[in-house]
């Protein structure tokens, strides 16, 4: 194999993880445009926390190179994207993020080198859009003078069992050969092995139809969930019952927020709608979907009602404002909607979140609280809406103590021992 020198444009979740793996390996340079995020790690602290500090400190001692700038990436001949890929406020791509890193990679360029994609996209974004953009900016000749490949992240944060090296990874290349070049670059770390794609469009493909694929199985179970409510059946005792089949897809109702699954498939429908295909299935799973927050709202506001409690200025407890359980991460949080819908009632949501940081929140304009209110006796309602793992340690005297009047206990997540009522 010969000698690389990797850079890795953007450290989030995905990239951060991927340049400490590579660095144990070879020479590696992480660049992001946020110099606070920079500073941050070569403090050798990440607020993610997908890295210990041991970590962080780790890779900087292995060589690796922090920085905002990219000429500092000029003598690299890997290239690996890992910027997000978001949606707007139309729930259309947002390419930017790729399209800017890819003209500052097309910058400085050089014969040989190779440019890899992690972001999730829809299919033909690599060849079709990256592409054009980097022969523009280098004036180079694709697969001639330099070479794209396409190794879709499979991150799951804050999973410290599923780590970046444990998970199997597919690859592909843009010519048979930079195929098998990028198959034995990412062979070289990660430990689970390695799934070498056909093509990039296949690769791309494969990437997002896994969350598409889990955000449908979700909206059907969150839609048998509101049926169940209406029939008066314990929507997970009903799951438990169904899953003593051997091939029964257990999983139960919730949010669907995060920057993956509740992004994805809006990548897929926009290349399939813009091919002349309404792809009606995968729409109607993300409209269940976003349609769960006002549902949690709407029933802690009816539970409000029925115990004769006054809407305005009323009090309101919300537990967990992650988009997932034991993590760090507010990204596309559903929990934020509940909020919104929540305040639209004039009533004064509080937020307890002990796995965020407070100055996380206040970016958010959120009512933080730094520690759980107990022997508050202040809440109307308490909406636990994150199943981290503390808080399923938490008792029904507890809730009552937090409680003015009947306590309303909002169970999103199934954690609570009595709560008034359960999605």
């Amino acid at each position: 194999m010969k000698k690389y020198k990797i850079a890795i444009i953007g450290l989030g979740y995905v990239g951060l993880p991927l340049a400490h793996a590579f660095s144990s390996k070879y020479l590696v340079v992480g660049l992001d445009i946020n110099l606070d995020r920079v500073n941050e790690l070569n403090s050798g602290f990440d607020r993610t926390q997908e890295l210990t500090n041991d970590e962080v400190k780790e890779s900087i001692k292995n060589g690796m190179l922090f920085t905002s700038d990219i000429d500092d990436a000029k003598d690299c001949n890997i290239y690996i994207v890992t910027v997000p890929t978001p949606i707007d406020s139309k729930n259309k791509p947002d390419l930017t993020p790729i399209i800017k890193s890819t003209q500052s990679i097309g910058k400085i360029l050089s014969k040989d080198d190779i440019v890899i994609y992690e972001s999730t996209v829809y299919p033909g974004v690599t060849e079709e859009v990256c592409v054009p953009i980097l022969k523009e900016m280098s004036g180079l000749k694709f697969n001639e003078d330099f070479f794209c490949g396409y190794s879709p992240e499979r991150i799951n944060p804050g999973d410290k069992e599923h780590t970046v090296t444990k998970i199997l990874k597919i690859t592909s290349g843009s010519t048979p050969k930079t195929a098998e070049e990028v198959d034995n670059l990412y062979k070289s770390i990660i430990t689970a092995g390695t799934y070498l794609a056909p093509s990039i469009k296949v690769a791309e493909a494969a990437k997002v139809i896994e969350n598409t694929q889990r955000d449908v199985n979700i909206a059907l179970i969150n839609e048998l969930a509101q049926v169940f409510d209406l029939l008066d059946i314990n929507t997970r005792d009903v799951i438990e019952a169904a899953a003593t089949k051997w091939n029964f897809i257990k999983l139960f109702p919730g949010l669907v927020g995060g920057h993956c699954i509740g992004v994805d498939p809006y990548y897929l429908t926009h290349k399939a709608q813009s091919l002349g295909y309404m792809p009606n299935l995968i729409l109607g799973a993300r409209q269940i979907n976003n349609s769960m927050s006002k549902l949690i709202s709407d029933k802690t506001i009816k539970a409000m009602v029925k115990e004769d409690k006054k809407l305005k200025n009323a009090n309101i407890l919300v537990m967990g404002v992650t988009f997932k359980e034991n993590c760090p991460d507010m990204r596309n949080s559903k929990v934020l909607d509940i909020i919104k819908e929540l305040e639209e009632f004039a009533c004064n949501v509080n937020v307890y979140d002990y796995w965020v940081d407070e100055s996380d929140v206040k970016t958010k304009k959120l009512n933080f609280v730094s520690k759980l209110p107990l022997n508050s006796k202040k809440y109307d309602a308490i909406v636990v809406a994150v199943g981290h793992d503390k808080f399923k340690e938490i008792t029904t005297k507890e809730y009552e103590s937090m409680s003015k009047g009947t306590p309303i206990v909002i169970d999103v997540k199934g954690i609570v021992e009595k709560p008034t009522w359960r999605l």
